[in-house]
């Protein structure tokens, strides 16, 4: 296995999401996969429906936003090979009224996607910068680009990470690396959102939602781009959305 190509995506949970969508996608390429989330059970679960199908996976679970957990996971992807692309995917969201908004969920959401994604991404290109090629992915939202009421925290965070992105690309892009960011605007059709409002999909009509397989598709195109046509920001919603 050591001659082979691996993928790290950070941000694996349930089955139906987009960390695993993208850890299939970059599977069926022959790399071998690295899906790392907060479960163990989750990712398990995802590592193995990747193998039955022919892949090559294996799961690590803890907390991204915890140094420690974002070295190792990065030591065990380069343990088996090369490590050529990176998925930074973790994070949740809440919504607080900014005046019940407490010191503590507002730096636990600034944990989770900023300082994950500083971590993953750092992590990343100490192995890659040596080498000169790879990519590194940061999955984004609206909220890369404006808070929203009740949403600052998040927005906070997201904006963050898209400044950690930028400020990556523009150092290691010369290196060979490919940074790139990816704002997500709009319901993905996933356990995550549907298991919130499991009728969106009939309520708003087909192909409202962001699926899944179309994202990790995309990002799969992001790593294959020639380096004289890199992209370092690109935003998907569907077709009835609002912007």
């Amino acid at each position: 296995m050591a001659n082979t190509e691996t993928a790290l995506i950070v941000g694996v949970g349930a089955s139906r999401g987009l960390g695993a969508a993208s850890a299939r996608r970059f599977a069926r390429e022959g790399l071998h996969v690295v899906v790392a989330g907060r479960t163990a059970e989750k990712v398990e679960r995802v590592a193995e429906e990747i193998r039955a199908s022919g892949g090559s996976a294996q799961a690590v679970a803890g907390d991204a936003a915890k140094e420690e957990n974002a070295i190792r996971f990065v030591e065990t992807a380069e343990a088996e090979g090369p490590l050529v692309l990176v998925l930074q995917n973790s994070g949740s969201n809440r919504r607080d009224p900014f005046l019940e908004l407490t010191t503590a969920d507002f730096e636990q959401i600034w944990r989770e996607h900023c300082l994950a994604g500083f971590l993953t991404g750092r992590e990343s290109a100490r192995r890659m910068v040596p080498r000169g090629r790879g990519t590194i992915l940061f999955t984004g939202a609206s909220g890369s680009l404006r808070g929203s009421a009740y949403y600052a925290a998040f927005a906070a965070a997201k904006a963050g990470l898209r400044a950690v992105a930028q400020s990556m690309a523009r150092e290691f892009g010369p290196k060979g690396i490919h940074v790139a960011h990816s704002i997500i605007d709009g319901g993905i059709s996933g356990d995550r959102f549907l298991s919130r409002f499991p009728d969106a999909e009939k309520e708003r009509g087909a192909d409202s939602l962001l699926s899944i397989d179309a994202i990790a598709e995309a990002y799969w195109q992001l790593h294959i781009q020639d380096r004289s046509a890199w992209t370092l920001e690109q935003d998907f919603r569907p077709w009835v959305e609002k912007f």
